[in-house]
């Protein structure tokens, strides 16, 4: 029986709530780029593309602003009612970071001591994880170059990460006045291992992306620097061999002298994201001959272990985040955004420490005497 008597309405319907006024091209600013779905032989194919959100603040390692946040919200709502769109790209301009989390003057000279003002950022940073854990078209972090702090948050809530191999990975919270709960305290014990996800946490200690690929962090890791017309892999991390003294250090970066030679390495051959890239696209290329349906099931069904965890604890944590804004987080992010003029990102723990074991207000007083004094 044919039912072609009934009344349909075959218009497409646009189910995006955002518009473009959330993106930009100059920094700082998150750009959303739609680029063609590539075969093999780098023909395009016509009508499917990959949607690229890109952190696009450089001179500030892409730190994202409140807008840019606002940004990748939209970027990723955008992308995942694309019906052209076969796999988001997150990633960031340039080749120093990917990013370093939260913008630190702007933490520093509007959010710190207003705790009800970050407690709304918050809001709209546990939305941006959201938006890539919901996102309905699988998410490739790749990964320029420093991805540390919220930026290693981020980057953990996509599904898989592609990485230059002169990336570092890791936390700066308890360093510099927060606690690392906006994703990575959910989800690096998932990836890592409770031990070296809580001394990741915690240290502050940076870990190279071969390190990082050992552990399980990352899916693929492409060498980036181009020397006499041969890609040659980062010098400044022991590649060559994986026990000394019972334990495994492949991975692990030089030191002294050694990486001091490695950093001059780097500093004077130029960087080419040639085999990054084409990571990335035989990433798209598996993912765009697969049943999408399938696929992005697939993806959900992994992706909710993340998103149970993360579930659990955002809302405590903006809180928390927002009270702290009040204190430590005070101390650390002007400490950090005075560097020029101090001389040091950091307080003086060890002053500050002693005066809280003195029961001392956290005052004003308090303050001056543990933030570093302008130089002369």
């Amino acid at each position: 029986m044919s039912l072609d008597w009934l009344p349909r309405d075959d218009g497409l319907k646009d189910h995006d709530l955002w518009g473009d006024e959330h993106f930009g091209t100059e920094p700082p600013c998150t750009k959303y780029e739609l680029r063609p779905v590539l075969d093999p032989d780098g023909n395009i194919v016509e009508g499917l593309n990959t949607a690229w959100i890109i952190l696009n603040n450089p001179r500030q390692y892409n730190s994202y602003t409140t807008e840019m946040v606002k940004g990748v919200i939209a970027g990723f709502s955008k992308a995942s009612m694309d019906r052209t769109v076969v796999a988001v790209i997150f990633t960031a301009e340039g080749d120093k970071a990917f990013c370093t989390g939260g913008n630190t003057k702007e933490y520093a000279e509007y959010y710190a001591g207003r705790p009800s003002e970050y407690g709304a950022y918050m809001d709209l940073f546990n939305a941006m994880v959201d938006s890539i854990l919901m996102c309905k078209k699988p998410v490739i972090c790749r990964v320029n170059g420093m991805r540390i702090a919220g930026g290693q948050e981020i980057g953990m809530a996509c599904d898989t990460t592609v990485t230059s191999d002169l990336a570092i990975f890791g936390q700066a919270g308890p360093k510099h006045g927060s606690a690392p709960d906006g994703g990575s305290t959910d989800f690096l014990p998932w990836y890592l291992g409770i031990e070296d996800a809580m001394w990741n946490c915690v240290s502050c200690e940076m870990w190279s992306a071969y390190k990082m690929k050992r552990l399980g962090l990352v899916t693929k890791v492409a060498p980036v620097l181009k020397k006499d017309g041969q890609f040659i892999k980062n010098p400044s991390v022991i590649i060559d061999k994986y026990v000394e003294d019972g334990e495994i250090v492949y991975g692990d970066m030089l030191k002294g002298e050694e990486m001091k030679q490695a950093r001059e390495i780097i500093k004077s051959t130029p960087v080419d994201f040639e085999l990054l890239d084409k990571a990335v696209n035989d990433i798209v290329w598996t993912f765009t001959n697969l049943m999408p349906g399938c696929l992005i099931k697939s993806i959900d069904g992994v992706r909710t272990k993340k998103k149970f965890f993360w579930d659990q604890a955002k809302i405590a944590n903006r809180h928390w985040l927002a009270a702290n804004m009040q204190t430590e987080a005070l101390l650390g992010f002007h400490a950090f955004n005075t560097k020029k003029l101090t001389g040091t990102d950091v307080i003086d723990f060890i002053k500050y420490r002693k005066l809280l074991a003195e029961g001392r207000e956290f005052d004003d007083e308090l303050i001056e005497e543990v933030l570093g004094k302008p130089q002369e």
